[in-house]
C-alpha cells in the first residue's frame, strides 16, 4: 500500500476515534461531569483553575471583558480535539435562527443551564483576582448586547425549551423567540454566582472540578427528601440566590457590569439618555426576575416531563380565581424523590385520566413532588378537571404521595403554601383573599388525606364553606 493510502487511512482513523469520542457524550451534566474528569485524569497534578482555563480555551471564552477579570485562556495548554470539539460545543452559548439553544446542559433535577457562567463564576471564586469577578461574569455579562437586540419587548427573561430526550439529550429547543436571557441562562447564571460565591469564601476545602459539579448537581435525596438535604445542592438554587441577592444592589450591580465592559470592549460611553433607556428596561426585568424566582417557585413544563397532547378543545379559565383547592394524589401512593421518578408519575396519572377517566388531560393544574420542584399539569390559563363542580372556580393542586397518615415533606407544603400561592396572586391567578381548601370540604371524599387535611386546616387562607353544589 503506497504512503498516499496509508496517509488517507490515518486521516479517517482520526475522524472515526474523535466523532466517536464526541458522540458519547451527550449534553446531560453527567456526560459534562465524566468529560471534565477524563481531562482531569489524564493530567492528574492540574488544579481546578488550569482545567477552568482549558475548558474556557476550548470554548472560546476570552474576550477583553473575561480577560479584566480571568487570566488570558491562550496561556492553557490545548485539550485533544475530539474534547475540545464536544467542551466547544457544550460551554459556546448561541441561539439559533430555529430557536435551537446551543451551550446548555440538562441536569440530573430536570432544569437546564448554561454552561459558560456556570465555569467562569467557578474559576472567579478560586482565583478572587478581583473583588466580586464571579458577580461581574455571572450576573450581567452581555446585557448590553441583549437589550440592544430586545429592547422592543414586554417580557425580558424567557422563553423555557424542551430537549429531543432527557435520556442521552442532544438537541435543546426553545419554545418561542428568546427574550432578553432565557431560562437556561438565568439558572447557569445563578449557579455560577452561588458556587463562585461558596468558593471564595471557602477556598481551602477545593474539590475537583468534576467533583464540585458532582456534589452540587448529582446529590441523591433519601427518603425525607428535601428537608434533610444539604445546603449547596441544584435543587436549592432559588432558595441561596435569594440569601445572596437583594433586588436593590442587583440594580447597581448590573449597571456597573454594563458600564464596564462596554468600556473594556472600546465601545463609546453611553449617552445619558441610552443609560436611562438601559436602567428602565433592566428595572423591569429586575422586577419579573424577582417575580419569576424569587416570588415563584420553580416548575417543570410538561415537555420536560413527556406529557402527551391535551385531547380536544381546552376552556380557558377566567383569571383571577376565588379558590386553591389541595389534593393527594393517593395512587402513586409514595412521595417521589427524583425529576425521573416525578416524571413516570405525571405521565403515569396523565395516562389514567385520559384513558381509564375519559378526561382531555391529567386533571391538576399542578402537581407537587418531593424533589423540590413543582410539576406544570393544566397550567395556570387552562380549566382542570380536579373538583367537581368547582374546576371553573380554582386551581387544583395535588401532593404526590399518600397523606392518610403522613405528612408531605416541609419542603414540599412551603412550595405550595408560600411559594406557588404567592406566585399566583401576583401574576393575576388568585384574587388576594381566596379561600384555600381540601377536596373533602367540597367533594364526598377522603382526599386529600386525615393527616394532610388537618395540617392544611392550620394555613392562612383556610376556609370552609357550605358545600357549592355543582353548576
Amino acid at each position: 500500500m503506497d504512503k498516499g493510502w496509508w496517509k488517507l487511512t490515518l486521516a479517517l482513523l482520526v475522524l472515526l476515534v474523535s466523532t466517536n469520542a464526541e458522540a458519547s457524550f451527550s449534553y446531560h451534566m453527567e456526560d459534562f461531569i465524566r468529560a471534565v474528569k477524563q481531562i482531569e485524569d489524564e493530567d492528574p497534578g492540574s488544579d481546578p483553575a488550569t482545567v477552568l482555563m482549558r475548558l474556557r480555551r476550548a470554548a472560546g471564552l476570552n474576550d477583553a471583558f473575561i480577560r479584566h477579570f480571568l487570566p488570558d485562556a491562550q496561556a492553557a495548554s490545548e485539550m485533544p480535539t475530539n474534547l475540545s470539539e464536544y467542551f466547544r460545543k457544550a460551554v459556546h452559548h448561541r441561539v439559533l435562527e430555529d430557536f435551537k439553544e446551543e451551550g446548555v446542559v440538562l441536569t440530573p433535577d430536570g432544569t437546564t443551564v448554561t454552561v459558560a457562567p456556570l465555569l467562569l463564576g467557578i474559576e472567579a471564586g478560586i482565583l478572587k483576582t478581583k473583588r466580586q469577578a464571579h458577580i461581574h461574569l455571572t450576573l450581567a455579562k452581555d446585557l448590553g448586547v441583549s437589550f440592544r437586540r430586545h429592547s422592543s419587548g414586554t417580557h425580558y427573561l424567557g422563553p423555557d425549551g424542551c430537549w429531543n430526550n432527557v435520556t442521552s439529550p442532544q438537541v435543546f429547543t426553545l419554545s418561542s423567540k428568546p427574550n432578553l436571557f432565557t431560562i437556561a441562562q438565568i439558572n447557569g447564571r445563578m449557579d455560577g454566582m452561588i458556587l463562585g460565591t461558596e468558593i471564595s469564601a471557602n477556598s481551602s476545602c477545593l474539590l475537583k472540578l468534576s467533583s464540585l459539579l458532582k456534589q452540587y448537581y448529582s446529590h441523591q435525596l433519601d427518603r425525607e427528601g428535601m428537608d434533610s438535604a444539604p445546603r449547596l445542592i441544584s435543587q436549592r438554587r432559588r432558595e441561596n440566590f435569594k440569601l445572596l441577592v437583594f433586588p436593590p444592589r442587583l440594580m447597581r450591580k448590573t449597571m456597573m457590569t454594563v458600564e464596564l465592559q462596554q468600556r473594556l470592549t472600546g465601545q463609546p460611553k453611553m449617552k445619558m439618555e441610552t443609560k436611562r433607556k438601559l436602567r428602565a428596561v433592566v428595572k423591569m426585568a429586575i422586577k419579573e426576575f424577582v417575580h419569576m424566582y424569587m416570588d415563584c417557585p420553580p416548575i417543570i413544563s410538561r415537555c420536560m416531563w413527556g406529557a402527551e397532547p391535551y385531547r380536544g378543545t381546552p376552556t380557558s379559565l377566567s383569571l383571577p380565581l376565588p379558590f386553591l383547592f389541595i389534593h393527594h394524589t393517593h395512587t402513586p401512593s409514595e412521595p417521589c424523590l427524583t425529576f425521573e421518578k416525578c416524571s413516570a408519575d405525571m405521565r403515569a396519572m396523565q395516562r389514567f385520566h385520559q384513558e381509564d377517566r375519559g378526561w382531555d388531560d391529567i386533571g391538576y393544574s399542578f402537581v407537587a413532588g418531593s424533589d423540590g420542584y413543582i410539576y406544570e399539569g393544566r397550567g395556570w390559563d387552562i380549566q382542570g378537571a380536579h373538583t367537581y363542580g368547582q374546576n371553573s372556580k380554582g386551581y387544583g393542586v395535588s401532593f404526590i404521595g399518600d397523606y392518610q397518615t403522613n405528612l408531605p415533606s416541609q419542603h414540599a407544603m412551603s412550595l405550595v403554601r408560600d411559594q406557588l400561592a404567592s406566585c399566583a396572586v401576583n401574576r393575576g391567578g388568585l384574587v388576594s383573599s381566596y379561600t384555600l381548601q381540601g377536596h373533602r370540604d367540597v367533594v364526598s371524599t377522603t382526599c386529600p388525606g386525615d393527616a394532610f387535611y388537618k395540617e392544611i386546616s392550620t394555613w392562612e387562607h383556610f376556609g370552609v364553606l357550605s358545600k357549592i353544589s355543582p353548576c
